[in-house]
C-alpha cells in the first residue's frame, strides 16, 4: 500500500492511479541497483516523507515488474552484510520508464486542467 503522509500525520490508505507505484519503482532503480527496502526508503526520502510504500505493495510490484522483464534481480550483500536481492532496470524497462513518464506528464497535465 502506498500511503500519503500529510503534515506528519498518516492518513487512511489512498488509492493511486494504476501504475503509479510501478513508475516510482522504475524511476528509483534507474539510477542504481537497489534492494527492496532501499527502494522504499529512497522513495520516502525523495518525496520528503510524503510517500511511504508498505512491503505488502512493494514486493508484489517488484515481482510483477520482474515478470514483465522491466527489472532484473541479482543477489548481493546489503550494507549490513546480509543477502539481499538487488533490482536493476533492464533495457526494456528503460524504454518502459520513458513511456510511463510521458504518460504521467500527459495525465497530470490533463488533471491540472480539470482542477483549474
Amino acid at each position: 500500500m502506498l500511503l500519503l503522509n500529510v503534515e506528519g500525520n498518516m492518513p487512511p490508505s489512498t488509492d493511486l492511479l494504476q501504475g503509479t507505484l510501478d513508475l516510482l519503482i522504475l524511476r528509483t532503480v534507474a539510477f542504481a541497483p537497489m534492494h527492496g527496502w532501499g527502494i522504499a526508503q529512497r522513495i520516502q526520502q525523495v518525496s520528503e516523507d510524503a510517500l511511504q510504500i508498505g512491503q505488502g505493495s512493494l514486493y508484489p510490484a517488484l515481482h510483477r515488474l520482474e515478470y514483465k522483464g522491466w527489472i532484473q534481480a541479482d543477489w548481493g550483500a546489503s550494507e549490513n552484510n546480509r543477502k539481499a536481492k538487488y533490482y536493476s532496470l533492464t533495457r526494456t524497462g528503460r524504454k518502459q520508464l520513458e513511456a510511463e513518464v510521458e504518460n504521467w506528464e500527459r495525465i497530470s497535465t490533463a488533471i491540472a486542467l480539470v482542477l483549474k
